[in-house]
């Protein structure tokens, strides 16, 4: 199976261009060779010669199948992946006016978010002249913030971007 050698992380047999190694691993004796015996021994036992620290004074090198070394690194940051934090983040759509049911529905909504470990971005949505209310909007907005005090922290003071107020509140380290 012939392998490109764009798509090499690292050197591996041929492309490794050196005349002496320090090779390293499990199934063989550790120690300086020569490039020509370490690939030799890399050959007899099937195996692939794998440049691992190009830096070193000599080159680091070990013997192991260099497909299956491939396909763990690749297995390996997958679950890396999957371990990440995914941030997901839910908004909450208010009016100038919002009526106090509609707010305090909208505060428990906000809360259950919360708790679940999102982001909630609430903003004040201003249609046509309601945008004469932008000083509504914003106590509003800090009135939902010191609502939410104990279980969140406020990311962005409210800020308008054209006919939105906006601001980001993150769950608190429990």
């Amino acid at each position: 199976m012939r392998i490109d050698k764009k798509e090499l992380p690292n050197r591996i047999n041929e492309h490794i261009h050196v005349r002496e190694v320090r090779l390293v691993g499990d199934n063989v004796e550790q120690g300086i060779y020569s490039i020509e015996n370490a690939r030799n021994l890399a050959e007899e036992q099937g195996l692939d010669l794998v440049e691992i620290s190009p830096n070193a004074n000599p080159p680091v090198c070990k013997i192991i199948d260099y497909q299956k070394f491939l396909y763990q690194q690749k297995k390996r940051e997958k679950e890396l992946k999957a371990k990440a934090t995914k941030i997901v983040v839910k908004e909450i759509r208010f009016g100038p006016q919002t009526d106090d049911h509609d707010y305090n529905f909208k505060l428990k909504h906000a809360q259950s978010f919360l708790n679940e470990g999102c982001k909630v971005k609430a903003y004040v949505f201003f249609k046509g002249r309601s945008i004469l209310f932008k000083e509504q909007g914003e106590v509003l907005l800090l009135r939902f913030a010191n609502d939410l005090e104990e279980i969140a922290k406020v990311d962005s003071l409210p800020t308008l971007e054209g006919k939105r107020m906006i601001i980001m509140l993150s769950p608190k380290k429990k």
